[in-house]
């Protein structure tokens, strides 16, 4: 597949199968993405992927987190409320997602209920947490979203499916206390991975994109 073909036909997974991808395939992958550029080659990601026991010792602090009432507390700025274009940008995206599954505007705890999906990897048998040094900033997180990209172009490649989810850096600290990282380090968000279930109805999700002459300025 030409990345071309596969930026046209990727989307947002949301379902998947319990299938895990083999050790070899993972390890293929994640050493392809390591040839992502980063400033001045600094390669400032510290990637966890989690699977079976850990990944679902994860999810269950993740959900007593959510049940307990916390409110987020990300290690870095994910707090920032969508203006104008974006903020309608963002009711589309949230609207092409529950329209797919039949949740109505109105129906909130079955959005809720949604949302917490994300904690809960929707069900995929592998997750990685994109980490870095936290003294790193915006410069370590430009870096770390051109590895995430490497990563899903060449997931895709592969027939791995994923989504990318900030959800999964809003609350670091049962990620820190599991997987043993320091306090120096910053989870910055995650992504859920694994084959898709074509069956399901969330699957069916897909968001529209602007045009060439919005997005794009040509100066001669």
């Amino acid at each position: 597949m030409s990345i071309e073909s596969i930026l046209q036909n990727r989307y947002s997974v949301r379902a998947f199968q319990p299938k895990p991808v083999p050790e070899n395939v993972l390890k293929q992958i994640f050493s392809s993405a390591q040839l992502s550029p980063s400033n001045c080659n600094v390669q400032p990601w510290q990637s966890c992927v989690v699977s079976g026991a850990t990944k679902d010792k994860l999810k269950a602090k993740f959900i007593e987190t959510l049940m307990s009432g916390a409110t987020p507390n990300p290690d870095f700025n994910w707090l920032p409320q969508y203006q104008s274009v974006h903020r309608e940008r963002q009711f589309g995206s949230a609207n092409a997602l529950y329209s797919s599954v039949g949740i109505t505007r109105e129906d909130k705890k079955a959005r809720q209920m949604a949302m917490v999906r994300n904690w809960q990897f929707f069900d995929a048998p592998h997750a990685v947490f994109f980490t870095m040094d936290k003294y790193l900033d915006i410069m370590g997180a430009v870096d770390l979203g051109i590895y995430a990209q490497t990563l899903s172009l060449v997931m895709a490649e592969h027939g791995v499916a994923n989504c990318m989810q900030g959800a999964l850096g809003q609350f670091p600290d049962p990620v820190r206390e599991i997987l043993g990282l320091p306090d120096e380090r910053g989870i910055l968000f995650g992504m859920s991975f694994g084959y898709a279930d074509d069956n399901a109805a969330v699957n069916r999700t897909r968001t529209e994109r602007e045009t060439l002459e919005t997005a794009v300025t040509f100066f001669d």
